[in-house]
């Protein structure tokens, strides 16, 4: 129950365990929150044992009711329990094979027919780990898959495709988890599982084999956080704390990564640098805020590198015959390394020649794996759904492979890169600073609890921060959001415009090139004539803006390039506090997972 609480953030439409005793399977699930099931437990507690597994749904077949939700059963004396993460694609044709054999089902799920077609296999094999064999190679999708049998106590075998599992090394207990957070009150040593293996594990021991039944090899890896980091703290909610985490966060990302001449140093980075000189094209694929973070990069790296940059939703990437070779570099961002609609876009671009980086939260994650390189950020553990200090974590990682490329480059580009690096290491405590002048912007959320829709704007590196500040609001608040280049107003959005509107307004610095914060100026202009209620977020200093707004929101000054990691703290902090005074569970907003590992 610790672990799935800690995995509760992967989903939360149903949970369930199934235990093995001496009398057989145990088992309780229930739909709704873990604490339904939690409350179950107490009013009928299980017998004791030293075997189990446990799930946190999020539906994909079949709604979340009781009897969908993990575990499902399996054979017709029900002495197999299993669960399951992801999508198994032909499930339809193999529940059509099974009832024509006479199985009844007693669920809406993919997953039972994985629990029936293993019980069957077991029947024929007498061994949980050859029945999983041959069962895995029925399957056609994504899963990871964990199973007991009531006739193998102390035995949990499990399987992994394009899905997330990892194993974690104990003494005299072993554990398997989607997470690391799942086991690390027990153990901070764990092992990586590769694409299609199944791992068997007992209290005493680990074994690894391949979906064609070689033995495999793990990688073993030391977690660098404790089960502390995993906790709220003494704060409201995990968002409320992620957000206040954001210096340690960013300065963590940054730390160790220069040497003592100031060189950008990154031991991750195993690809040539000759190969890297060679890159003439930069795309990026992600989604959700990790697209807004590629989004705010790609101003900053095409500045430094003088290298175009691509932003792509991974979604749509390898579906429109995207053009790129040996000279592209592609860069994946993921807060957990195992967003399937990414991983999907890192395999296409491997498959075409590209070269491919991975920036991600997650060590042992299967993006990072199925990549050249990978960047690790040091956010630490992030449970609210709504991700923000993996946000600025991954704005900072992607400014380091910028100025890691633009020090390649040599000549100016170097320079540069050496002063941008100084500038960086000042951020975390400009954040700290920020995050303590917070409290005018509580007080604004509070007051507009019952807003039914809210605009953002922005230029330049603006823009995007714009969007991410619309989805905070629209992921955790339920209130509908949108977020607008400026210079786009004119061309339609200021037809949203009315008396009483809300804008936020993201203004770049004055000594933003081009001069753009003059512009910004005139579409606050725009909107207040038109009735609207600016909500301004400028830099300290900046008086320009005063006179037409109703609120300005100061952030300490910094490069324009690096505004983002400062502009986007208030736009948290205003959805985080909204939410909540609208009294909603700001950590696991409705029918969102924090990992989406299906496609």
């Amino acid at each position: 129950m610790e672990g799935l609480a800690r995995l509760e953030y992967r989903g939360y439409d149903s949970a369930g365990v199934a235990l093995v005793t001496g009398d057989g399977i145990a088992s309780a699930k229930k739909s709704g929150k873990l604490a339904n099931l939690r409350a179950d437990i107490e009013a009928h507690p299980l017998p004791a044992a030293g075997t189990g597994i446990g799930h946190t749904r999020w539906a994909t077949h079949g709604g979340p009711t009781d009897a969908n939700a993990h575990p499902h059963r399996g054979g017709i004396d029900d002495k197999l329990a299993l669960i399951h993460n992801g999508i198994i694609e032909n499930f339809h044709a193999l529940k059509s094979e099974l009832l024509g054999q006479g199985v009844t089902f007693r669920s809406e799920t993919d997953t039972e027919v994985a629990a029936q077609l293993l019980a069957a296999a077991y029947a024929e094999q007498g061994d949980l780990t050859a029945a999983m064999r041959v069962v895995v190679n029925r399957l056609e999708g994504a899963f990871t898959l964990l199973a007991v049998h009531a006739d193998t106590p102390g035995t949990v075998v499990a399987a992994r495709r394009n899905s997330p599992l990892v194993i974690g090394l104990g003494e005299g207990e072993n554990f398997l988890g989607s997470d690391v957070a799942a086991f690390i009150g027990h153990t901070k040593s764990a092992m990586e599982v590769d694409q299609d293996q199944i791992v068997t594990i007992t209290k005493d021991s680990v074994e690894v084999i391949g979906f064609d039944g070689a033995p495999a090899q793990g990688k073993r890896f030391e977690v660098t956080w404790d089960a502390a980091q995993a906790e709220k703290g003494g704060h409201s909610s995990f968002m409320v704390k992620e957000i206040l985490e954001q210096p340690h966060a960013i300065g963590d990302t940054l730390l160790g990564r220069t040497n003592e001449a100031g060189e950008l140093v990154l031991d991750e980075m195993r690809i040539d640098p000759q190969r890297l000189r060679a890159v003439d094209k930069i795309v990026v694929v992600a989604c959700g805020t990790a697209f807004y973070s590629g989004l705010t990069a790609k101003y900053a790296i095409e500045h430094w590198t003088r290298i175009p940059v691509e932003v792509e939703l991974a979604h749509e990437f390898r579906y429109r015959d995207p053009v790129i070779d040996a000279a592209t570099l592609v860069v994946s961002i993921s807060q957990s390394g195992e967003t399937m609609d990414t991983l999907m876009a890192v395999k296409h671009a491997r498959e075409l020649g590209a070269l491919t980086v991975s920036i991600c939260n997650t060590h042992g994650a299967t993006i990072p794996r199925e990549s050249d390189a990978a960047l690790y950020t040091h956010a630490g553990p992030e449970i609210a759904v709504a991700s923000t200090k993996a946000f600025t974590a991954q704005i900072t990682a992607c400014y380091l492979l910028g100025l890691y490329l633009a020090q390649l480059r040599g000549g100016s580009h170097a320079d540069q890169a050496q002063a941008v690096m100084r500038e960086l290491a000042g951020i975390p405590a400009k954040v700290e600073t920020l995050l303590g002048q917070m409290d005018r912007v509580r007080e604004i959320a509070r007051f507009m609890a019952d807003t039914r829709s809210v605009l953002f704007l922005g230029r330049h590196v603006g823009y995007p921060i714009a969007l991410e500040g619309a989805l905070k609001l629209k992921e955790i608040a339920y209130i509908h959001a949108e977020g607008f280049a400026a210079g786009e107003l004119k061309h339609g959005p200021i037809a949203l415009i009315e008396p009483g509107q809300p804008v936020f307004i993201v203004v770049p610095s004055p000594s933003t090139p081009y001069h753009l914060h003059d512009k910004v100026v005139s579409n606050i202009q725009e909107i207040r004539a038109r009735g609207a209620r600016t909500l301004v977020i400028a830099e300290e200093g900046d008086e320009a803006v005063v006179p037409f707004a109703d609120e300005v929101i100061r952030v300490p000054a910094t490069s324009p390039l690096l505004a983002p990691l400062l502009t986007i703290v208030p736009l948290q902090v205003f959805a985080c506090e909204l939410a909540e005074a609208k009294g909603l569970d700001v950590d696991q907003p409705r029918n969102l997972a924090k990992s989406v590992t299906v496609e």
